[in-house]
């Protein structure tokens, strides 16, 4: 009964928007929820998973913050997930799918953000070419196969979350490393069956809600960076060009108003999810802003420097101990290893590097610094 109450409710959407009774499924069929829709259930997995507990304690710009008001990469998901649903409700999309497309399109990420993200791909992709190192693409191996949850059903015991296609699309396809893309749609054409063989920083998601949750992630971090950036000394708002602050506003609140207003006034009743080109430029050039004074500071490349030296100290020497498994011996890092391998039930044929880089990408900020210290320090 009270899944026919979620049916009816979603026949209220837009037209547009993705049912949940129309899904493509999971990878290993399921009994339907009784009180939830297949995309609540989703978000409720990921939002219990261990995986995301740890993006508490993971960065977003400014390594292993001490400062409690620094943004960490939760509260960045969150604001994703805020900002979307806000958007996704006054367009009539599925809410529920949004949900949990936003709460999971980063739980993949490495320590160190994406400096460290950068330092493990060198790392993999050195000893093979073959392999490489891709938070968007980490995060759907995390919900497909890494994240554990508890359940009688054995038979979804290595299938991580079991989530629907849908909503892993959206967790692949969410990057949005082209900064002059303002316009999305909904690309219906694409394989599920190939959702690890696509390049999805090259085409489009599958659903309209999806589109929304690309598109939010560059506006919720642009200009609360900004605001980090501020707390840490690095700029003032004065420094940011007074046309981008005159376009998008002067404080983190404005611009993601501003731009909320502008993606709804252009997105209504159209098969798009869209900036105007005027709003769609100025964030533009705010995040070109942001790489210049934030990202590419000599701050931030200090800490980088950090962070390289943490990750490819602990891929050095953990892909040693995968390499040449010893379960005799009791060192710290052996032992932790062992645990991960037989908690994770690889198959003896699974690249020692991969099963490095699963393990180091779990890893918060704090836990690699101390497992570096552990490895190194005398």
């Amino acid at each position: 009964m009270w899944r026919d109450i979620r049916i009816e409710q979603e026949e209220l959407l837009s037209p547009l928007a993705a049912h949940s009774k129309d899904s493509l499924g999971r990878r290993l069929p399921e009994e339907p929820c009784k009180v939830r829709s297949d995309y609540e259930r989703d978000a409720d997995r990921i939002l219990y998973s261990e995986d995301f507990r740890r993006l508490r304690h993971k960065t977003q710009v400014f390594f292993n913050a001490k400062n409690d008001h620094i943004c960490t990469r939760m509260e960045h998901v969150l604001y994703v997930r805020a900002i979307s649903t806000t958007i996704g409700r006054t367009l009539g999309l599925n809410q529920d799918l949004i949900n949990a497309i936003a709460l999971g399109h980063d739980i993949g990420h490495a320590p160190f953000g994406h400096s460290g993200e950068r330092a493990l791909h060198n790392c993999i992709h050195k000893i093979n070419p073959a392999l490489s190192f891709r938070h968007e693409y980490h995060s759907l191996r995390v919900v497909d196969r890494l994240s554990t949850r508890i359940s009688r059903e054995k038979i979804h015991e290595r299938c991580g979350l079991n989530l629907t296609y849908e909503v892993r699309d959206g967790i692949v396809s969410h990057c949005g490393e082209n900064y002059d893309e303002y316009i999305l749609h909904a690309d219906k054409m694409k394989d599920p069956d190939k959702i690890y063989e696509t390049e999805h920083r090259k085409c489009m998601p599958y659903t309209l809600e999806a589109c929304v949750v690309r598109l939010v992630d560059k506006i919720a971090y642009v200009g609360r960076d900004i605001e980090d950036a501020i707390r840490a000394k690095l700029i003032d708002y004065k420094d940011i060009d007074p046309e981008i602050r005159k376009e998008l506003g002067a404080t983190n609140g404005e611009m993601i108003n501003t731009l909320v207003q502008d993606i709804i006034e252009n997105s209504y009743n159209t098969e798009y999810i869209r900036l105007s080109k005027a709003k769609g430029e100025a964030l533009r050039e705010m995040i070109m802003t942001n790489n210049k004074l934030i990202y590419q500071s000599a701050l931030i490349r200090r800490y980088e420097i950090n962070a390289k030296n943490a990750v490819e100290g602990l891929f050095e020497m953990l892909y040693d101990c995968a390499r040449n498994l010893d379960r005799k011996n009791k060192s710290k890092p052996m032992e932790r290893l062992v645990g991960f391998i037989d908690e994770k039930g690889y198959q003896e044929d699974e690249p020692p590097e991969q099963i490095v880089t699963d393990y180091i990408a779990g890893m918060t900020d704090a836990y690699a610094l101390q497992s570096f210290e552990d490895l190194y320090w005398i």
